[in-house]
Order: structure tokens, then sequence, then C-alpha cells
């Protein structure tokens, strides 16, 4: 479903993109560059943006290699990108899971400023961003997914994500599509 509309009281969540794991230079600058251009527009109306890193994965085995991320994160790890403009509104949630929802807070601080729909950006698609977007429909969310603001490196993940998994989530849309709708809302 293309985007309908943007809430009263929307947030923008913006996932992983820290210099870790998205650093300048990176594949990811196009996402990091269109998340930015998100933030400072919620930010001009007043808006909740949260801007959340991980510093841990979940415990299990899985069949798959994957990078584990322990107490021994490299300096700096964590830091969000500074191209992302963080300013003292901000709010700022660090996750050890792949849902930002997982024992973090972030739906009581949601819920505490009056956010009824959550706009995802940021990486990976098929992990951070679609575990969140599952946490926020669960949580009773309306969600908006900024397709041109993920990535993965996986491209097939990505791909199935936003094509499959994410009609089935919320509503899809264009960075440009979802800052026209909040400049038309406001």
């Amino acid at each position: 479903m293309a985007l309908s509309t943007i809430d009263p009281t929307p947030a923008l969540v913006v996932i992983d993109l820290q210099k870790g794991i998205a650093p300048a230079g990176s594949p990811f600058d196009p996402v990091v560059e269109r998340s930015a251009r998100l933030a400072d527009a919620f930010r001009r109306h007043g808006l909740p943006v949260i801007l959340v890193n991980v510093t841990g994965v979940a415990p299990g085995r899985t069949e798959s290699a994957r990078h584990r991320i322990g107490t021994a994160l490299p300096d700096g790890f964590a830091d969000l990108v500074e191209e992302l403009g963080a300013r003292p509104g901000d709010f700022t949630v660090t996750k050890r899971r792949r849902s930002a929802f997982h024992d973090t807070g972030l739906d009581t601080l949601l819920r505490d400023h009056g956010v009824t729909q959550v706009v995802l950006t940021g990486v990976a698609t098929g992990s951070g961003v679609e575990s969140t977007a599952r946490s926020a429909v669960d949580h009773g969310y309306h969600v908006v997914l900024a397709t041109d603001a993920m990535d993965d490196p996986d491209a097939a993940i990505h791909e199935h994500s936003v094509r499959r998994v994410f009609p089935k989530l919320g509503e899809t849309a264009t960075t440009q599509e979802i800052i026209d709708m909040v400049e038309a809302t406001r």
C-alpha cells in the first residue's frame, strides 16, 4: 500500500546508522543521507526523532555465520554517524537484539509522546529494520517504511523484505514522498 497519510504524531526511527556498521564512504551513504533528510523534516515540525544503535546480539546458535557483537566492540563502533546530525532533542535507543523494541523502552518512549505511527529507515533491511517493523505492528503502531532510506548487505534479502514483507506490515514510500506528506499534513 502506498503512503496514505502521516498521523498527527509520528516518530522517525532510524536503525543502526552507526560508525561500526555504516561509516562514511560505505555503500550505506545514500541511506544515511536520506535518513538525515527525513530527520531534518521531522525536527522542523517538532516531531520525535529516535536514533537507534546496536551493541549486542541475541544468544543462541544459528546455521549461518553471523557477526557476533560482544563486549569487546571496537572504540566508536556504536557511535551514531555524524551525518545524521543528532540534536539534543533527539532520542537515542540502544538495542542488544534485532528489534529496537526488545528490552529497550522504545514502546514506552513512543507512548509517552503520543506517537501512533513510526517511520522506519536504516540497516539492515532484512534484520534490524524488518524486526523493528514487525514489533511495531505487534505493539499497535501504524508503520511507514522509507524503502529508499534502507539497505541490506544482501540485495536479495533487501528486495524480499521491500516487495514481499513490508506491504503486509505497513505502507511503503520514498523519502521524498514521506517528506512531502509531512509538509502537507502540518
